[in-house]
């Protein structure tokens, strides 16, 4: 099991699977960028409780001054109808194996925090 302190300091995520990309640099040379997608290992992962039921699936993360402080859950809902957003913060998951775990968390539990909802934000606030 690891602690997330999930995705810190900016998106630097220790103990996730790791992306190695060769981008050019121009000129005919190139050098290989080692990673991780949040896209591809974060984005729209399901995340389960201790037992193993699943209680969400990440849909969004939330930056504050560079560093993701909190993962947006669609929980509830059949077929992401009904669904409605969560907010929870990264500490609170850890990673077993592959799986994004939210340890003690029950769906009931989740389904009755806030709702979460997104307001438009002029630029330059």
């Amino acid at each position: 099991m690891t602690r997330f302190a999930l995705w810190g300091a900016g998106v630097a995520a220790a103990h996730v699977a790791a992306t190695r990309r060769r981008t050019s640099q121009g000129k005919g040379t190139s050098r290989i960028l080692s990673g991780f997608s949040v896209k591809r290992h974060v984005l729209g992962q399901k995340v389960y409780n201790d037992h193993g039921e699943v209680v969400g699936q990440i849909d969004d993360l939330i930056l504050v001054k560079a560093v993701v402080s909190h993962a947006v859950l669609g929980v509830g809902g059949f077929l992401g109808l009904g669904t409605h957003d969560v907010v929870i913060p990264v500490d609170k998951f850890t990673r077993e194996n592959k799986r994004i775990v939210l340890p003690g968390a029950s769906r009931e539990a989740i389904r009755a925090m806030p709702r979460f909802e997104y307001k438009q934000m002029a630029v330059g606030s």
